[in-house]
Formats: C-alpha cells, sequence, structure tokens
C-alpha cells in the first residue's frame, strides 16, 4: 500500500503528493487568510489519508465533524465532559487507535483553549507502548500558540502553547505528527511554526505574513508578492514530505462537506407595506431567546470510551434516538425526583448551561443505579425548570392544573413562569427581581422587567403594583394571585 496520497495538482496538471510516512516524521504547517481554502485543504488531506493512519482533529469551529459520517471518526463534543474525562477519552484514543474530532465549537475561547490543551497532554503523556503514528490535525492553530497575550488570562495562554509546543517539538518520538493551519502566521508562535518541515501558503495579503511566509518558502522578498496573487484552493508547497523545491498546487475534490457551509447568495423575503418593519420591531420587547441544542446531547464519557473501543463503524454503533419523554420508568420515577430536587437546590444551578446540567444528572442516575430512562436534554430542561420552581415529582396531583397550563409555554422562559405560577396558586408573596434573576439565570434586573413585560403579553400573567410599590402576580388561567411582595 503506497503511503503517499494525491493532494492536488501543479499548473500542468500533473499530480502533487504527499507523503505520509515522511509527514509523520517532518510535520506540516499551513497557512492561508480566510476564504484561501485552508480548510478544503485539511479536508482532503485528512480524506485522502484516512485509511492510512490514524487521525486527531482539534475543531474550533466544528467545520471537521462530517468526517464521521464518511470515515467513521468518533466526535468528543469538548462542552459536554470536564477536564478528568477529556484526559480519559484522550487516553483511550491512544490505545485504542481510533480516529477522532475533538468539536471544541460549543466552548468560549479560553475554555477551548483549556479543553485542547488537556487533550493534547493527555495523549502526549501515553505509555511508550501506544506511541502509535498518529496525525494531530489543530485547525486555527493561532488560537491555541498565540504569539502575544491577547484576551485570555496568562495562566490559559500558557498551558495551551506548552501542550502545542510538546506536539510540534517532541510529539515525533510520540508517533504524534503535528499538522497546524492557521490564518496569520504573525499571529503564530515562531517556536510552534519553526518545528514545520513542510509548508503550503495560501494567499495572504498583509506584508508581515508574505515577509514570514517568503523566508519559510526560502523565497526572495520580491517573490513573495506571488503569495498575494493565489487563487482560493491555490497553494505554494515546500518540504521533503511534497517537493524539494516551491510547487504550484490546486487543491483536489472533497467527498465530504462541512456542517456549517455557506450556500451562496440567496435571494431577501418579499415583504411589502411595512410587514419586515413590523416583524422586526416586534420583538424588541421580548427577553433573548434562549436556543435549544439543535442536536441530541453527547454520550456520558463512559458510553464514548466503550464507543472508542469498539472495532466496528461509527455508523454500526448509533441506535436511533428513544422518543422523547418527561418521565422514565415508574419504578425509578421517585428517584429521579430526588435527583431533580438535589440538583435544583445547588447554588448557582441556573447559570449552568443545560448541557452540563444534564451530563450531572446522568452521573446521578448512575450512581443510583437506575436508568433515566427516555429522559433526553430537551425533556431534562422542561422537568429542571420544574424542580426549580419546586415541582421535583410532575406526577403529583397538585400540580396538574399548573403544568398543564405550562405545556405551551417556551422552555427559555418556563422556569420563571413556573415560580410564579406555583406562588400564585399557593397564595404566597411575589417573588423579587432578585429571585426571578436567579431562576432565569441572569445577574440583569432589566431583563426580568423584559421577561414579565413578555409574559404579560402573551396572556400567561397580569402585573399589579399599588401605590406602596408593591408587586403581585396573577395568572389568568388559574383565577389566583400571589401576595403583594
Amino acid at each position: 500500500m503506497s503511503a503517499a496520497i494525491v493532494i492536488g495538482a501543479d499548473p500542468s496538471g500533473a499530480p502533487v503528493r504527499i507523503d505520509i510516512e515522511e509527514l509523520l516524521a517532518t510535520r506540516l504547517l499551513v497557512q492561508g487568510n480566510s476564504g484561501s481554502g485552508k480548510s478544503h485543504l485539511l479536508r482532503r488531506l485528512l480524506e485522502q489519508s484516512a485509511h492510512l493512519v490514524q487521525q486527531v482533529v482539534i475543531d474550533p469551529e466544528g467545520d471537521f465533524v462530517t468526517l464521521a459520517d464518511r470515515f467513521g471518526h468518533v466526535v468528543v463534543d469538548g462542552a459536554a465532559y470536564d477536564p478528568a474525562e477529556i484526559a480519559r477519552v484522550a487516553a483511550r484514543i491512544r490505545s485504542h487507535r481510533a480516529s477522532v474530532v475533538l468539536a471544541l465549537d460549543g466552548l468560549e475561547l479560553e475554555a477551548q483553549m483549556r479543553c485542547a490543551a488537556v487533550f493534547l497532554n493527555a495523549m502526549f503523556d501515553a505509555p511508550r507502548d501506544q506511541w502509535y503514528p498518529a496525525l494531530v490535525v489543530v485547525d486555527e492553530a493561532q488560537i491555541f500558540a498565540p504569539a502575544a497575550a491577547g484576551d485570555v488570562s496568562d495562566d490559559v495562554r500558557r498551558l495551551s502553547l506548552a501542550a502545542m509546543t510538546n506536539l510540534m517539538c517532541r510529539g515525533r518520538k510520540r508517533g504524534l505528527a503535528g499538522v497546524i493551519a492557521t490564518q496569520r502566521l504573525a499571529k503564530l508562535a515562531k517556536n510552534v511554526a519553526a518545528e514545520a518541515s513542510n509548508f503550503l501558503m495560501g494567499r495572504t495579503f498583509l506584508d508581515i505574513d508574505m515577509a514570514r511566509a517568503a523566508d519559510l518558502l526560502g523565497m526572495e522578498r520580491r517573490a513573495a508578492e506571488a503569495i498575494r496573487d493565489l487563487a482560493r484552493g491555490h497553494f505554494l508547497g515546500l518540504g521533503p514530505a511534497i517537493a524539494r523545491r516551491p510547487v504550484a498546487v490546486r487543491i483536489a475534490d472533497v467527498e465530504t462537506v462541512a456542517r456549517n457551509v455557506i450556500q451562496g447568495l440567496m435571494p431577501l423575503p418579499d415583504m411589502a407595506g411595512g410587514a419586515m418593519e413590523d416583524l422586526v420591531l416586534a420583538t424588541t420587547a421580548e427577553p433573548p431567546v434562549r436556543m435549544a441544542p439543535a442536536e441530541p446531547p453527547p454520550p456520558p464519557v463512559a458510553a464514548l470510551i466503550e464507543q472508542i473501543g469498539e472495532s466496528q463503524p461509527l455508523a454500526e454503533q448509533v441506535t436511533p434516538p428513544a422518543e422523547p419523554s418527561l418521565f422514565a420508568a415508574e419504578e425509578d420515577a421517585a428517584a429521579i425526583a430526588l435527583i431533580m430536587a438535589d440538583i435544583a437546590a445547588e447554588p448557582g444551578c441556573t447559570f449552568q448551561a443545560p448541557a452540563q446540567l444534564y451530563q450531572d444528572f446522568t452521573v446521578r442516575c448512575r450512581m443510583a443505579r437506575i436508568t433515566p430512562g427516555t429522559i433526553d436534554l430537551p425533556a431534562f430542561r422542561r422537568r429542571f425548570a420544574m424542580a426549580v420552581a419546586g415541582i421535583a415529582d410532575p406526577a403529583v396531583a397538585q400540580w396538574q392544573p399548573v403544568l398543564a397550563l405550562a405545556a405551551d409555554v417556551p422552555d427559555d422562559v418556563l422556569a420563571p413562569f413556573l415560580v410564579l405560577a406555583v406562588a400564585a396558586s399557593e397564595g404566597a408573596a411575589c417573588p423579587d427581581d432578585e429571585q426571578l434573576a436567579t431562576v432565569y439565570g441572569t445577574q440583569s434586573a432589566g431583563r426580568i422587567r423584559r421577561l414579565l413585560d413578555h409574559l404579560e403579553k402573551q396572556g400567561l400573567i397580569v402585573v399589579r403594583t399599588d401605590y406602596g410599590g408593591r408587586r403581585s402576580i396573577g395568572i389568568p388561567a388559574l383565577g389566583r394571585f400571589t401576595q403583594p411582595g
């Protein structure tokens, strides 16, 4: 089996190849401004070498998760696991030689850097008998190996930079071959970029980036102007795994596409007579919408590790999701109600991401030796909102009128509405702004005022304020008011 893959063609149409065995020993740096075809190049490299070598992709934008559908890569959602779990997953990746995509698009910048650093360090620290060859592709490498301090703390920057330096400087002896891609060479740490011996340089416009690219390619500064004129998908290649002299290459086609690919221009909607103005301005008083995840929640770390250990293709491992339900098996309902109450009682729980709370819920279920049944992430969000309002067990007859009323209330405002409805049904004092802000997961009193205004416009509540400034809230469908608060 040949270890060389065709990455594209030169101006005469002759194929340009990359020797994967040589690449494992000498590493690769890809540079190109946004829109130059850099991600297309990485995708071509990954697709063509998928059958030759293990691949690990650090993917800050979630562009490469579609490799799983065609080539069986395991997708690891970095936002769904804690540091210890990420380290265990990385260790299993090394021992089972699984090709994976670490998707970091659900994390903020600092969290992306921390997660990638923990992941890379765990792979780097694998036992000697697990030093199998692997391509480690890091897209947007300037994020993880910045040349200068930016918007992140010094501790996070040092942690991430050390992990990237280990990958590029010491990874070869451990079988880890770094393939790093960046939009700006000037923003990438020099000690990381300098360890690459192979280069593919795409279009760039800034003089400082062209100068660095020309130095790496061994070109005169005047000849560097050619880099500015490169078309999309065209690169200059050099290195022992590509060519001994700079060669122009047009990257060939790929089999998969990015999940968030832009399909081109679209005609604007036809709305005349002020219809668009009404549509846009009518929503200005509504609270910001918290979007539910577009995909099912990622598996618990134990399930992910088990999946990585399997040798069968990923497509055979996936089972159809169960039909969502608010209730698990009847024998576990009481135990789940207690778990929900405990989670809702944790300080600051409403400020945590739903996926993180759902992970905590599944862990507690496993510890209690019960099954969550068909409670998926959307169902958990509604059960958690009920628990925050004091309704840990929705099967209790006392809460049926309230829950029936809340059936059509959106998830993002369900918890504060239920808190108000419970207070009204019990004749309790009206919750103040601080209590509602905590339930809603915000520090802004202004958002609470907009929230109450939105609920009132929807006909779900009636707000009444007396001359003393005390507020009481009524629930028209229940015919009940809270006490003034």
